[in-house]
């Protein structure tokens, strides 16, 4: 059995402790930008309305975008990134979160290197690198759509992961046990681990698709607009596409998961599916997202209802990753708490 490297594994906690800091200040940014540029934009509206009021007949509000100055301005339905340079505060916290994310990932690796295999044989390696894959994902998705906005809300989940990981499942670096010994582990569990990332994007997006959907309901119904922080969001039906584009890519990771997981259990223990309970949760996320999937494209459930759905995927996943670890015993109870 490989030998364990307490010494480096307390490194890698170190480095977990400093990612999680870096994290917090990244998040603590993406909070300013939208309270500022929700203060720009409804400043400037204001000063187009004394414009207007003062000017009868000339100007007036169509002219709102173009007087949005560039520090404040948002991405438009499309995604993509606006002329003008971006936002300080949203600058300032992309740039901490690729460094939470550079600590991050050493923290995964040292993590790895402690325990001479890769990094995800218990929950707490599973949430940390869960986390870590989350950020990454987020910054490779930003340098191809301004998805700035939904930083506070992905950021946010990835501090609570490092949380969970560091106060709910604390597990010293060990070895694995003789069932986990096996390269499906490396397969298996990255992709899982990658499509949970995703999967946590989408929800994150979902979140703010039904507040979306619910300020454009007030807003044209003439009622006050309290969810001004909103106003550098795109649109519902903007963020209901992406989320929808996102998570098939997802399924068909998590497809694989299901798949490779089946095979690994043959090879462990001499069947494909035995219906333990880790298995029959796996199988239940994949139909409710199979289920969202089919009837969004297929039976026009598209609005709230398919935010909502996209919803209860994920809490099946958390569901899944930690009631069923902990309070269900099974063929995948070694998998630590």
């Amino acid at each position: 059995m490989p030998s364990v490297d307490t010494e480096l594994g307390g490194v890698s906690e170190l480095f977990m402790l400093l990612a999680s800091i870096a994290y917090m200040a990244a998040f603590v940014f993406f909070v300013l930008d939208l309270v500022k540029s929700s203060k720009t934009i409804s400043g400037v509206e204001a000063r187009l309305a004394e414009e207007q009021a003062v000017l009868t007949g000339v100007g007036g509000r169509s002219g709102a975008s173009a007087a949005v100055p560039s520090d404040a301005a948002t991405a438009d339905d499309s995604m993509e990134y606006g002329s003008g340079r971006p936002r300080s505060s949203a600058r300032t916290a992309v740039a901490l979160t690729v460094l939470a994310a550079v600590i991050h990932g050493v923290a995964v690796v040292t993590r790895g290197f402690a325990a001479n295999r890769v990094p995800w044989g218990n929950m707490y390696e599973f949430c940390t690198t869960g986390a870590f894959f989350v950020a990454v994902i987020f910054l490779v998705t930003l340098t191809r759509k301004d998805l700035r906005f939904v930083g506070s809300f992905v950021i946010g989940l990835v501090v609570m992961m490092l949380c969970a990981a560091t106060v709910g499942f604390p597990t010293p670096v060990a070895s694995l046990v003789p069932a986990l010994q096996s390269y499906w582990l490396v397969v298996h569990v990255s992709v899982a681990v990658a499509s949970s990332a995703l999967f946590t994007i989408t929800f994150a997006m979902s979140i703010l698709q039904l507040v979306q959907t619910s300020r454009e309901a007030k807003v044209a119904a003439g009622r006050p607009d309290k969810a001004k922080f909103m106003r550098i969001v795109p649109s519902a039906l903007s963020l209901e596409n992406l989320s929808y584009r996102l998570n098939a890519i997802a399924f068909v990771g998590w497809t694989f998961t299901l798949m490779a997981g089946a095979i690994w259990a043959e090879q462990a223990w001499g069947r494909y599916w035995g219906w333990d309970v880790k298995e029959v949760w796996t199988f239940v996320i994949w139909t409710v997202y199979a289920g969202y999937l089919h009837a969004r494209a297929t039976r026009g459930w598209t609005g709230t209802r398919a935010a909502w759905l996209s919803i209860v995927g994920y809490l099946c996943i958390v569901f899944n990753f930690t009631i069923v670890n902990i309070y269900f015993s099974g063929l995948h109870s070694y998998s630590g708490v």
